[in-house]
């Protein structure tokens, strides 16, 4: 099935491991063949990156992008895991969900569950700050 794309001026795109930057004007275009794609919205720098989940969805994002070295990532990605389940085991559900789209190579479904675990961790965070300040 192809995918069809309007990219708005000068918005990046992922498309297999080539980043393409638009022009001045909107472009429209299909993708007639599967390959990872990743809009400007859901693509993170390595140097935004700065939280525990964070770093689990950056390398979720190179699983999904460079596939070259997903066994590199892989097993960075297991490390980060047992990290932030040791600091937070309330994240296991969402981890779950996670593991289980990247055992089966179902990475983007994966980063949209580790974009969920970004915002709990906020939660964890702001939960965290505000029992602090009221102390």
């Amino acid at each position: 099935m192809a995918l069809k794309i309007s990219l708005r001026p000068h918005e990046r795109i992922i498309i297999g491991d080539a980043v393409i930057m638009n022009g001045d004007v909107r472009a429209h275009f299909v993708i007639e063949n599967n390959v990872p794609v990743l809009r400007e919205k859901d693509i993170m720098s390595e140097k935004d990156a700065h939280s525990p989940c964070r770093r689990i969805y950056f390398v979720v994002q190179l699983m999904y992008v460079d596939g070259r070295n997903l066994a590199d990532h892989h097993r960075t990605y297991w490390d980060l895991v047992g990290e932030i389940l040791k600091a937070a085991p309330s994240m296991l559900p969402y981890i779950d969900q996670i593991n289980r789209h990247i055992l089966g190579q179902r990475y983007y479904q994966a980063l949209k569950v580790a974009r969920k675990l970004i915002e709990y961790e906020q939660e964890v965070i702001n939960r965290v700050y505000s029992t602090t300040r009221s102390i």
